[in-house]
């Protein structure tokens, strides 16, 4: 029974889904399994971390967004063993089941469990989509802050990226493909308090486009977090000279001068305290 109905496609088969839910035996008030109170419920794969039959089948009919309520008799549920001491033998149970996102994610699981042999025989444009799947998965985590668990699937993106291309017009697939997962591992490391990585990934991505603005932005606030002042002028400024209006690189900008003249005026007053010190002794 559809209590809220959701939009777009429904959920495809081997999806990985994000979902609210709450299971009731048939006549009961409180739910002997939920994951209601929890935090954002993390990305399930059908068939693998959700196995309820029933609960498959309702999944494959749901849409983003959807709130369903659905009742599944002992065949679809838990047979006619039941799974004591919580559902008694031969339940009929009630869910609740709410979708709140999902990801196609056929395609690239499949294309995992290949060798490394057999993935380099796949099409180009295959690995691509594999890897913007991956990159996908590392936004989607990224925008729950499971930093480090988008961390690795942007490196897993990475990892298909490196084969050899047959032509230019590959190679510049590939770039286009590569660039955007530098520039998210960038991100996501400064979000780690990782800095130096932050920056090592942010000066790979300008390999590829040296006037990427987004990727001399983050090098230039890596180095500002490991206090490398002048680099970090350097990679800003290169920004600031493409986009000279961007509020975030002069802001940028600005919080590197404050820190900069905090630092000289640290040296100065050390400087001093040390030339005191050596007076003193003197007298």
């Amino acid at each position: 029974m559809e209590l809220c109905p959701g939009t777009g496609q429904a959920v495809p088969p081997e999806a990985s889904v994000a979902v609210k839910f709450a299971g009731y035996l048939e006549h009961g008030d409180e739910p002997f399994c939920t994951n209601c109170y929890g935090k954002s419920p993390r990305l399930m794969k059908l068939g693998k971390d959700i196995t309820l039959q029933g609960l498959v089948i309702g999944l494959l009919t749901m849409k983003k967004g959807e709130v369903a309520r659905f009742i599944f008799t002992p065949d679809y549920a838990y047979g006619q063993l039941g799974c004591p001491p919580l559902i008694p033998r031969n339940a009929t149970v009630v869910f609740k089941v709410e979708v709140l996102d999902f990801l196609d994610s056929d395609e690239s699981d499949t294309f995992f469990e290949l060798t490394a042999k057999q993935q380099d025989t796949f099409p180009l444009q295959k690995v691509l989509n594999v890897a913007d799947k991956e990159r996908e998965f590392g936004n989607y985590l990224y925008r729950k802050q499971c930093f480090e668990s988008a961390k690795d699937r942007y490196k897993r993106a990475l990892s298909i990226l490196g084969r050899s291309p047959s032509s230019e017009a590959e190679q510049c697939q590939i770039n286009a493909s590569k660039l955007l997962v530098l520039l998210n591992l960038s991100l996501t490391y400064m979000k780690l308090k990782r800095p130096a990585q932050a920056l090592a990934y942010g000066e790979k991505a300008l390999e590829i486009d040296q006037r990427n603005v987004k990727a001399l932005f983050r090098c230039g606030q890596a180095c500002l977090c490991m206090t490398e002042y002048e680099k970090a002028q350097d990679f800003l400024l290169r920004a600031q000279h493409i986009q000279p209006f961007n509020r975030d690189i002069n802001n940028e900008l600005k919080k590197l001068a404050s820190c900069y003249r905090g630092y000289v005026e640290k040296e100065k007053e050390m400087c001093c305290r040390m030339f005191a010190s050596l007076s003193s002794a003197s007298d």
